[in-house]
Parts: C-alpha cells; sequence; structure tokens
C-alpha cells in the first residue's frame, strides 16, 4: 500500500490552499470550483498530502482546542529559523520552539485556522 492523502474539513477551503500554497511551498493537485471546493495539495516532492474540503455535513473541528500532540501537520525545512518568521509574519502563532537530545530542532505553530504546524529540522530524517 501506498500513502495517499490525509482528509481535513475547514470552515474556508479557499482561503486554507491560499494561506498553504503562498507560504509553505505546497501546490494544488486537483481542485473543485463549485462546493465542497475539494482540493488536494501536494508537497514539494509532488506526492499528494492533504486533501482540504468545507463539507457542512460532517463536523468542522475546533481546531485550537485540539493539543498539538492530538493532531499535527509536520514539515522538513533546512533554514527553520527563517520558515518560522515567515510563517510568523504570515499569520501563523509561535506555540513552542525546542532542541532534542540529538541536535533535532522542533518548531511547533498555529496556522491561522487553529491548525498545528510543526517544522523539523532533524540532525537524522526520518525518511
Amino acid at each position: 500500500m501506498i500513502f495517499e492523502h490525509f482528509a481535513l474539513n475547514v470552515l474556508n477551503t479557499l482561503e486554507f490552499v491560499e494561506w498553504y500554497t503562498s507560504n509553505c511551498e505546497m501546490k494544488i493537485a486537483r481542485a473543485m470550483t463549485t462546493s465542497p471546493f475539494t482540493h488536494f495539495l501536494t508537497d514539494s516532492t509532488g506526492r499528494t498530502v492533504i486533501e482540504i474540503y468545507s463539507n457542512p455535513s460532517a463536523k468542522i473541528p475546533d481546531y485550537n482546542l485540539m493539543h498539538p500532540l492530538e493532531f499535527h501537520f509536520a514539515f522538513t525545512v533546512n533554514d527553520i529559523e527563517y520558515v518560522k518568521e515567515k510563517l510568523i509574519s504570515a499569520g501563523a502563532k509561535l506555540v513552542e520552539d525546542f532542541k532534542l537530545e540529538d541536535g533535532s530542532h522542533i518548531i511547533m505553530l498555529r496556522d491561522p485556522f487553529g491548525i498545528p504546524l510543526q517544522l523539523c529540522r532533524r540532525t537524522k530524517p526520518l525518511v
């Protein structure tokens, strides 16, 4: 099996897609122009990773109430301080900034929609 995507119901798909494509190097792989405005976003490697939609037939969680350990997106970045400042300037909020014993640097933010967004600069990549 190959992981295809992770789906997320949000209040405003188009605002979400605009923020992630403008600030997180994500690209639109497919998009619906009518409700529920489903968009599939890929990361910079071209893999489909997130399906975003605004579907009122299902509960839209209050992501601000979720602890980052319950759910978060994580991005590997080289210049973690630069990306942190860029995302904060674009409306993200800092949650925590810490280093692991192995020297890896982890920064947890919340995007403007309340979703936890983790930046990782690991000394040993996961994959």
